[in-house]
């Protein structure tokens, strides 16, 4: 089952690598979470590396070998299924090679392809002696030795509890499509009496009796479909509101190192896939439901009229169906492409708005916009794929509709001509054609609709497995307020991309002494911002501990230990909204005196006595623009307004003039009175009256002590800041 069944496409750009090794795991009967896959591959934004997929094969149970190999040795000594590296940017799967000239590829992005030798070649060979990389892996004792990892997630019972609080309004939609399959019932046979009893025996009362029931049925079928419509639109209103809620609630749950694996485009394009599963399950799956019923009431009516007639109907409708699901398989592989040009239409359209200056600086416009225009050109002849693909699934569906009407037309003439049938009958039968053609359309759009819902749950899916940092079991949720107490790091390595890559921090133990300010300076790529990432909890050590006094980090909730801290980063975001609320970012209603307070300590006075609508300015990407040291001085404002108990800053006065940095470090020093304080820079200025000053090195502290301490003795200290003028020579 596994092995007829194991392809897997990749939901994001740089899931490639783990997508591939799923389909292995699959082809030997294991099946593996892909999120489980990701960690072990230390999946980064750029993807993730061959030699990282082997490791986390070798974890799972696989003997691997990672080989360079000519064509001919592939074909004649590999054992199959192997992952390839492909187009020197891409992974996917060789599954057969056929005749040494036919190759079955795996393709996560693309789905499974059949290519020649030639095109094999120039997709896999990388060296100038014709050869490609190939990770080539083997079962072994382990792997069958494992549980088996089941995804352990059911997305129709995820879908479940959005449908259960409005099942009410799903009741009364039933019950309202139930009168309307009745009326549907009864007026085959109103127009068969109004024609057999009414018109051939001329009998007017009974025409009148007939014209007046049919225009009743008219009437109550008419305010069925009203209140249909608004139960509807009401249910669809609050299910997309709730989905695409709890969707944001957890995405907002995850940890740091998940946006650091994802592009823009990727995470808004999921957005969208909340809109196609809202809109089948309020839309196109309801109204399919009360489709299958007319088509079983007309169905059983043209089963009591002529059998012939019935059967004619439900074969031909039945290959209408199947004719549909015949270009399912070649849809989802459409919508998994379609899902790709899109995110990469929009990171792009971010990268060229965002980047605009640079564009404008360096005269790029022509090539960026050729860029854009390239992917455009690849999106349109997707589109031309699609399109052609719906062509043939409404023409093929579209003739044997046709071709049904024709022929029960035919039947039913017949029969009214040897007089088995009345011509009431016959319009009546002609009356039921009608009607069920635009169910049975509605069931081939349910039938699309139901695979896009799908392609669309797995990739949502993807989000919602994920734990939170609010989920870790270690986390002890009794702590209520955060002690303010030193800080220690104890023998703290990291690092970013798996057990291979460089180490960031290498055996770093430190004290941050609580009400105290810590200076760390070194040169860049030293790992000072790492630090500081570690102390605020967005990554995890690979080795050692960071604790508060004598608590693990990783014990305390993330989002107290944060609400401790006031925090400056080299990045920080200046969001679409007034001064004041980019200042107290909380939400919570603003305190005027501490508002005040951050106002002077970061020297905005001045800057907003300069604008019209002073404090309810709106500044950010659509707002009045900022200069570096006024986007500074509001992140130092908001970090001042929390008022905690532990501050850092990152580089947070490395934009500013030498006149506001003097004011602003001045301020800052009554009002780290009793913090504790850590501060990343460069510039001797801001550490030189810190407490301590950290020296990094390539990961290592090599000096720790005061500016005099270290200046005097004139080791990486000195060599740091010897340039600048206090120190002179």
């Amino acid at each position: 089952m596994f092995r007829k069944r194991f392809f897997y496409s990749q939901y994001d750009s740089a899931d490639c690598g783990p997508a591939c090794l799923k389909m292995i795991c699959r082809y030997h009967g294991k099946d593996v979470p892909l999120e489980y896959l990701r960690e072990n591959c230390y999946i980064s934004k750029d993807g993730v590396s061959l030699l990282n997929i082997s490791k986390a094969a070798e974890h799972l149970g696989f003997r691997t070998f990672m080989a360079y190999l000519d064509i001919q040795r592939l074909i004649d000594d590999c054992p199959l299924p192997a992952i390839l590296h492909w187009n020197q940017e891409h992974f996917v799967v060789l599954c057969k090679i056929k005749g040494k000239k036919k190759f079955r590829i795996a393709d996560p992005a693309h789905g499974m392809v059949n290519i020649d030798l030639e095109t094999f070649k120039k997709s896999w060979i990388s060296t100038a002696d014709h050869r490609g990389t190939a990770l080539l892996l083997e079962p072994t004792a382990a792997l069958n030795d494992r549980s088996s990892e089941t995804e352990g997630f059911n997305g129709y019972k995820f879908l479940l509890k959005y449908i259960k609080p409005y099942k009410r309004n799903f009741f009364q939609l039933i019950f309202g499509m139930t009168i309307g399959s009745l009326i549907s019932l009864i007026l085959p046979f109103v127009s068969k009496i109004l024609i057999d009893e009414g018109i051939n025996k001329g009998d007017a009362s009974i025409i009148y009796l007939v014209l007046l029931s049919q225009f009743a049925l008219f009437i109550g079928s008419t305010l069925i479909e009203l209140i249909r419509g608004w139960l509807l639109l009401h249910v669809n209103t609050r299910i997309s509101l709730n989905v695409i809620s709890d969707f944001l609630i957890q995405l907002l749950k995850l940890p740091i190192r998940f946006f650091d694996t994802k592009a823009v485009g990727d995470l808004s394009q999921r957005i969208g896939d909340h809109h196609r599963i809202d809109t089948f399950l309020t839309g196109t799956a309801i109204s399919t439901i009360f489709s299958l019923v007319n088509i079983v009431v007309f169905s059983i009516i043209l089963l009591f009229f002529d059998n012939a007639i019935f059967i004619t109907f439900f074969a031909l409708s039945l290959l209408g169906v199947l004719w549909v699901f015949l270009f399912q398989k070649k849809r989802k592989q459409l919508d998994y492409k379609r899902f790709a040009r899109n995110r990469g239409n929009q990171d792009k359209l971010y990268e060229m708005i965002a980047g605009m200056q640079e564009v404008k600086l360096y005269g790029s416009e022509i090539s960026k916009r050729w860029e854009w225009e390239r992917l455009q050109i690849k999106f349109f002849k997707l589109n031309i794929s699609t399109l052609a693909l719906e062509q043939w699934q409404s023409t093929g569906f579209n003739f044997l509709t046709s071709l049904k009407n024709i022929i029960i037309s035919f039947l039913a003439a017949r029969q009214v001509l040897d007089g088995n049938l009345t011509l009431g009958t016959l319009l009546s039968i002609s009356y039921i054609i009608g009607q069920t053609n635009g169910p049975i359309s509605q069931l081939m759009s349910f039938i699309q609709g139901f695979q896009d819902a799908k392609l669309s749950m797995d990739r949502l899916l993807e989000i919602h497995q994920k734990r939170g940092e609010e989920q870790d079991e270690k986390i002890d949720h009794g702590i209520d307020q955060i002690e303010h107490e030193d800080l220690n790091l104890e023998n703290v390595s990291f690092q970013y991309s798996g057990p291979d890559s460089p180490m960031v921090l290498n055996n770093v133990t430190l004290q941050i002494p609580k009400g105290k300010v810590t200076a760390i300076v070194g040169t860049s790529g030293s790992g000072k911002s790492t630090l500081l990432k570690l102390l605020l909890g967005f990554y995890k050590p690979v080795r050692g501990s960071v604790k508060i006094g004598k608590t693990d980090l990783n014990k305390i909730s993330p989002k107290l230990w944060r609400g401790a801290c006031g925090t400056v980063m080299q990045d920080g975001f200046i969001f679409f909204d007034t001064i004041t609320r980019n200042i107290a970012v909380d939400g919570m209603p603003i305190d005027e005196r501490r508002m005040e307070k951050a106002i002077k300590i970061a020297n905005l006075s001045e800057f907003l006595d300069r604008l019209p609508l002073g404090y309810t300015t709106k500044i950010g990407s659509s707002g009045v623009g900022l200069s570096g040291g006024q986007k500074q001085r509001i992140l130092i404002a908001r970090s001042v307004y929390k008022d905690p108990a532990y501050l850092f800053f990152d580089e947070a006065t490395s934009s500013l003039d030498a006149n506001n940095e003097r004011q602003i470090i001045d301020n800052l020093d009554d009002f780290f009175e009793g913090k504790t304080v850590v501060i990343i820079a460069h510039r001797l200025s801001t550490v030189k009256n810190a407490d301590q000053i950290v020296v990094l090195k390539e990961g290592k502290i090599v000096e720790i002590g005061t500016h005099m301490t270290l200046s005097r003795s004139k080791g990486n200290y000195y060599e740091l800041v010897k340039n600048q003028l206090e120190l002179g020579d």
